[in-house]
């Protein structure tokens, strides 16, 4: 059995997804739901169990002879959330009790670390798994730090020789968009968010740039498709042999303008874009530039090519965002 925690949420849905393409439906999602839309990020899919998140401990041990792997997607991912004890309670202790099971159960744990966790870029964005170099790291945000407080411990759990799961892979995701994001609200892509307004006529609003030197629309991510993130999940799958901390991006920064104009090509319309300042609070705490280094992704074997940010949105817009049925 493998489990997958956050498994109705953007990327553990897109996760079930591909499994079940692989005719795998023994999957136990782990996951709330509440009283929204978030349940049709599933509708499609065969699944062998839903579980609490309060209840996943008990559930495990129930099933211990049969699980092989836990996917550990699921958090607290808002950037914006500032009550920390939620945040230490779903990201850091969750997590923490989740890896122990797995070490000391014998099952491969493969977790959603963060690109949140490079803060503002000052030291690279190089996923130097070591000690000493996730030391360097300064989150800019408590969710980066939960994030970051987790990959420190496993760092320390390796180096130290404790008993670590037979598999282990953490991945630092950079700016992932695509179908089933709709239930995140405001943390949804930029692309899901232009979607509705562009196609309704609407102007393209964007930050305007507060740093010498980056023009209004320069400041620049590393987006990254969807189903190039399921790749990488699956290849981790396919080997069992690989471990370590990885960054999961095309290791390409792209604009917020390109983004913009991207999404406007999708949609067969010439490019409408106005600048606005951004709010003060934000300044201070504003990412301009991400890049992942995807070096040692590479190193270690996984070889297919990333979509390009013009391809990828093509297919977002015209596959999903402007189809009667936009889920996965």
């Amino acid at each position: 059995m493998i489990v997958v925690t956050g498994g109705a949420g953007f990327i553990g849905s897109n996760l079930v997804a591909g499994l079940a393409e692989r005719g795998i439906t023994d999957v136990a999602v782990v996951d709330r739901f509440r009283d929204g839309d978030k349940w049709r990020n599933l509708a499609k899919r065969e699944v062998r169990a839903l579980v609490r998140p309060e209840e996943v401990m008990a559930f495990l041990d129930q099933h211990a002879a049969e699980i092989d792997v836990v996917f550990h997607m699921g958090a607290i991912s808002a950037t914006t959330e500032r009550d920390v004890d939620k945040i230490v309670a779903n990201n850091v202790a969750l997590s923490m009790d989740l890896w122990t099971w797995c070490a000391w159960r014998g099952a491969r744990f493969i977790y959603a670390s963060s690109a949140a966790t490079y803060g503002d870029g000052a030291e690279g964005f190089v996923d130097d798994g070591s000690v000493e170099a996730l030391a360097g790291l300064r989150p800019l945000n408590p969710y980066g730090w939960s994030k970051q407080v987790f990959d420190r411990r496993v760092a320390r759990a390796v180096l130290e020789g404790e008993t670590v799961p037979p598999q282990w892979a953490g991945l630092k995701f950079f700016n992932v968009y695509g179908p089933n994001e709709a239930h995140k609200g405001d943390m949804m892509s930029v692309v899901a968010k232009l979607y509705p307004k562009l196609a309704a006529g609407e102007t393209a609003r964007l930050f305007k740039s507060h740093r010498d030197g980056i023009p209004d629309g320069g400041q620049s991510r590393d987006f990254i498709w969807v189903g190039d993130v399921v790749d990488v999940l699956l290849w981790l799958l396919d080997h069992p042999e690989v471990s370590g901390l990885f960054n999961v991006g095309t290791g390409k920064a792209r604009s917020f303008k390109d983004l913009a104009e991207a999404t406007f090509a999708a949609l067969g319309q010439a490019p409408r874009i106005e600048y606005f300042d951004m709010p003060a609070h934000l300044r201070d705490k504003y990412q301009y530039f991400t890049e992942a280094s995807t070096d040692r992704l590479r190193a270690v074997g996984y070889d297919a090519p990333f979509t390009e940010l013009e391809e990828g949105v093509r297919r977002y817009v015209q596959d999903y965002l402007s189809q009667p049925d936009p889920y996965v």
